[in-house]
């Protein structure tokens, strides 16, 4: 009997991750993965008022800074892992300008697959600005393109190498550290594919982040009908589901070297934050991608968390309560989760 409700569990959660799956591909436009064209290699811009002509090891350097707001600067940097030009958004600490040598605590935020507004969805969908206002960090907010899934794709893209995981944990890195003053404390945190890639990072870079926090996020791409949402996610992207990480059955290891849920271990030591809602609304009222999405994510992220703490490894939760895949959300999460990015970045909660 136990036999049967378990299969019987697991069709319901591919029913319904085929449901989500097919709500995105339906949802949205196909569309190529929005890299910018390459640019020639011109000298590095001239006149930067907040870094330093600073270069990564690979050549990667900003083309250009553009001052948005007070704090909030936008740079466009040449990445010879991407192939051309591709945008990063900053907020810089309150006191940026009074401490011109300190070096910063740094906050990563990534963003979701298919987010039109990109490295902009932080600023535009929340007050990540004001609720940073007052904290002495550095924010970045990278690009990952429509679908780069956080990784270095293993056979490129339609046009272009598709190394996002070298472009953020290598060039942008460097970049950082070396012309924006990024110190070496550093949380990172991200919503949907931005949580699978805030773990990701966490787990394939040891000990560069202190903190973590996945907001509803995919973190099992092994789970019961969790590849075909990622392949789903991919094809939206406009490219092909096999030239990121192959097949997930032929090239199961290699999926499951770039999956979360099968690297627990290598999480400990770090102060972990998970979210997801339970795919409901007070209202109820939600739209049905954002329903869908969350109801899917939720029993894998229930699962993570079981994980964690079966192999000793603390973790903080706000999991199966009212909640759906919106930005509204997030950003309450953002605000529950500070005390354990804070504590990772070694400033007050």
């Amino acid at each position: 009997m136990r036999f049967v409700r378990l299969r019987r569990l697991r069709s319901e959660l591919r029913m319904r991750t085929l449901c989500a799956a097919l709500a995105l591909v339906v949802g949205g436009a196909l569309g190529a993965v929005a890299v910018p064209a390459a640019a020639q290699q011109p000298a590095a811009a001239p006149g930067l008022i907040v870094g330093s002509a600073a270069r990564a090891d690979d050549g990667a350097y900003v083309v250009s800074e553009t001052l948005v707001g007070p704090r909030t600067v936008d740079l466009l940097i040449h990445s010879p892992a991407l192939g051309g030009n591709v945008s990063t958004r900053l907020l810089l600490p309150k006191d940026w300008a009074a401490n011109p040598t300190v070096t910063w605590p740094t906050l990563w935020l990534l963003h979701g697959a298919g987010e039109p507004q990109d490295y902009k969805s932080w600023t535009h969908f929340t007050n990540v600005e004001a609720f940073t206002a007052d904290k002495n960090v550095l924010v970045v907010m990278p690009s990952d393109g429509q679908a780069g899934f956080y990784t270095d794709w293993l056979f490129g893209g339609s046009a272009k190498p598709r190394k996002w995981a070298t472009f953020h944990m290598v060039e942008l890195f460097q970049l950082l550290e070396r012309g924006y003053r990024a110190g070496p404390n550093r949380a990172i945190a991200g919503l949907s594919l931005g949580g699978y890639g805030a773990l990701t990072y966490s787990f394939q870079y040891p000990g560069r982040f202190k903190s973590a926090a996945s907001y509803s996020g995919l973190v099992d791409t092994l789970f019961p009908g969790a590849p075909v949402l990622v392949q789903a996610m991919v094809l939206r992207a406009g490219e092909l589901p096999i030239q990121m990480w192959g097949d997930p059955v032929l090239n199961f290891f290699g999926w499951a070297a770039r999956n979360p849920a099968s690297n627990v271990a290598k999480l400990r030591g770090m102060r972990l934050y998970l979210s997801c809602g339970n795919g409901k609304t007070e209202t109820g009222d939600a739209p049905l991608d954002a329903t869908l999405l969350e109801s899917v994510a939720a029993p894998a992220n229930d699962a993570l968390a079981s994980k964690l703490r079966a192999a000793g490894i603390p973790v903080t939760t706000d999991l199966g309560n009212t909640g759906v895949h919106a930005w509204p959300y997030w950003e309450q999460k953002l605000r529950s989760s500070w005390p354990v990015l804070a504590a990772g970045l070694g400033v007050p909660a």
